[in-house]
This record gives structure tokens, sequence and C-alpha cells, in this order.
């Protein structure tokens, strides 16, 4: 349960401190860490030791020490010496290491209780008996970020992530595939959605500035009870991938911010290809050429505000007017006119998702 980088990390902080060498053995004898090279030939003598009744005992001038896991044998503790000093620093190294056992393995429990949880797994009598056990309040404000990374990462990179990202002790951080880090955030009262914001932000540089790249960031609403998690967790989901197709260049997506773009990601693909069909005759709207994807983009961006747009377009107005003009002719649809603007928004955005399911088929 505790890697083999984490149980030499503590002995040679130990030893730092005591100047002792020491080394920790499975119950079979092979060596998982130590301090110094002649522990690998108490490998014999470990395992007979770890047979025999006794809790310490000192071989060939070493003093070994038995490490349980909930009355099963998991290490056993080797000190090199033989001496009163060599003995006290040996027990005090078993308690340091019987406790990090305990400490993962609280971890691992809500670990995997946070997992069933964000995954629908638990009734919900189950959800809150667990928490008590594992004392975690129920009844706090929480809100789940999803942090998608571009490349698949191990054990040992969660567990830097966890060091990184976790400055808050009541905040989890959890993964559930390969990709996707989950934290659960705990809030105070007065914090809300701008919070969440920079919070989210903060994570994306906290990131970049280890060498991530490619990151994506979303995040749900938020929740008031332990058993509403995995709502905000589905939702931290719908927008990390609502965003890639509506909000490709956003790196942080909120689901309060996805819009009707949430909707049309609900559509059936066969009714969106009738709709655009329909609207437009069998074209699509996003096939006119750059100059007027740019007027229409543009257009949109300004409230259909004619002047506006001209002049960040740098071109007259009646240059615009005749643009706006020509493409009524074309598909029948006046941008100027509020109904025809939406549903010339509501297609460009429908041909964006059924591209996008289109590269997901493959």
């Amino acid at each position: 349960m505790i890697s083999n980088q984490i149980l030499l990390n503590t002995i040679e902080g130990l030893k730092a401190i005591t100047r002792i060498d020491l080394g920790v053995m499975d119950t079979d004898g092979k060596t998982l860490a130590t301090t110094f090279q002649e522990s690998e030939k108490c490998g014999a003598a470990v395992a007979s030791f770890a047979e025999s009744p006794a809790e310490s005992q000192v071989i060939q001038d070493c003093q070994f020490f038995k490490i349980y896991d909930e009355h099963q044998l998991e290490y056993v503790l080797v000190a090199n010496g033989g001496s009163d000093e060599v003995y006290m620093v040996g027990r005090i190294a078993a308690f340091q290491i019987q406790n990090l056992l305990i400490a993962y393995k609280e971890r691992f429990d809500k670990d995997n209780f946070m997992k069933n949880l964000l995954l629908d797994n638990l009734l919900l009598v189950d959800i809150y008996n667990r928490a008590k056990k594992l004392h975690i309040d129920t009844e706090i404000r929480r809100v789940i970020f999803i942090v998608e990374t571009s490349h698949e990462r191990d054990i040992g990179a969660l567990d830097s992530l966890r060091s990184l990202l976790g400055g808050k002790s009541r905040d989890f951080i959890t993964a559930v595939d390969e990709k996707n880090i989950i934290v659960v955030k705990e809030l105070e009262d007065e914090e809300g959605y701008p919070e969440m914001d920079q919070s989210a932000h903060e994570i994306l540089e906290i990131l970049q500035g280890e060498g991530e790249d490619n990151i994506r960031i979303a995040y749900g609403t938020i929740v008031n009870d332990i058993k509403e998690v995995s709502k905000s967790y589905k939702e931290a989901k719908l927008a990390l991938d609502v965003g890639k197709i509506f909000f490709a260049e956003k790196e942080v997506i909120a689901y309060s911010a996805l819009g009707i773009g949430r909707l049309i990601y609900q559509l059936p693909v066969p009714l969106c290809k009738m709709f655009i069909r329909e609207i437009f005759e069998g074209k699509s709207p996003d096939e006119f050429d750059e100059e007027t994807l740019t007027t229409i983009n543009k257009f949109f961006e300004n409230s259909l505000n004619v002047s506006e747009t001209s002049r960040q377009l740098y071109i007259h107005r009646n240059t615009l007017v005749y643009r706006l003009d020509k493409l009524q002719k074309s598909t029948g649809l006046d941008l100027r006119v509020f109904e025809d603007a939406i549903t010339f928004k509501i297609a460009l955005m429908v041909v964006k998702y059924m591209k996008y399911m289109e590269t997901m088929e493959y």
C-alpha cells in the first residue's frame, strides 16, 4: 500500500537524524527500501524471523522488528547494529512506518469512497454511514473540478499532483481514469462562482508551471450535501465535453456557462442533420468563404450592432450591409432580424457538434 519510494524517504530521513542505517523487507526477505547494502544479506534471516513468534530480535548484529497492518504482518524492519541506541531507533522507525500504514489505509478508504460517490455507486444510507466512519463532513458546500491532461499518468504522478494541489487539507484529490484528475473542493460560506473560476485558473497555472500542457479544467455547480457531489461531477464532466466543441479556445469552462451548447450536445445527430437540411437546403452554414464567416462571427460578437461591427472590421457600414444582404439572398436569413440571427447561430453550433461527433466515431 505504501510505495517503496515513500519507505525509502522515511528511513533516509531517520538516518539523516540518527546516523543509523535501516532497511525495510517484505515477509519473504526481499528488500523494499534500505540505506545500507548489507541488509540484502539478511533475507533468509528475515524470512525465518517472520515465521517466529518474536516481535523483535537481534540476528547477525542487526535488530529486527515486525510491522503489522491490522494484525497482518506487512514488513520487517532491520536496524544495523546491536546496541540499545540502535534498538531505540529501530522501535521509532517501526512505529513511524506503522503510522504510515494507517494513514495510507485511511486515504485509500477515503479514495474508494469518493470514487464510488462520484460514480453513483452507493446507496443513500451507505453514503452517510461510510462518511461518518471516515470522518467526512456531510453537510458542507462542495464543488467538483475535473482536470484533463493530454497524456496518461501513473500513481506517482497523481501523488505529485496531490502535493501540488492539496494546499487545503479539506480538499480531496482522486482519479477515476488515466487522464482526468478530480478535485473535490470544499468551500467557505462566502465563496461563490467567481472564486471557483479563480481557483480553476490557479490550478491551471500550477500545472503549467510543472510542465503540463494541453490542460482543460471544468467545474460543476456548488452543492450543499455530500449526496449531491455526484451531480456536480456529472455537470463538470458535461462541461468538459461540451467545452471541447463550443469553447475550444477556453482552458477553463464552467457548467453554468455552457448556455445553449448544453442542449445541442444532447440532440441526436440525425435530428441535427434534418435541421440543417431543412434550413439551408443541404448546404452547411460553415461552408461560406472566410470573409463571410468572419463577418458573421464579428456581427454576433457585437450583438448584431452594424456600426460597431463595421468599425471593428475596418470596413464601411455600407460594405457590411452589402455582405448581410448577400447572405440573406443565399440563405433566406437576415442576421439583422433577431429570430433569423438566433437560427443561424444555432445552426453554426449544430454543425460544430455534428463534426465533433463524426471525429469521435473514428
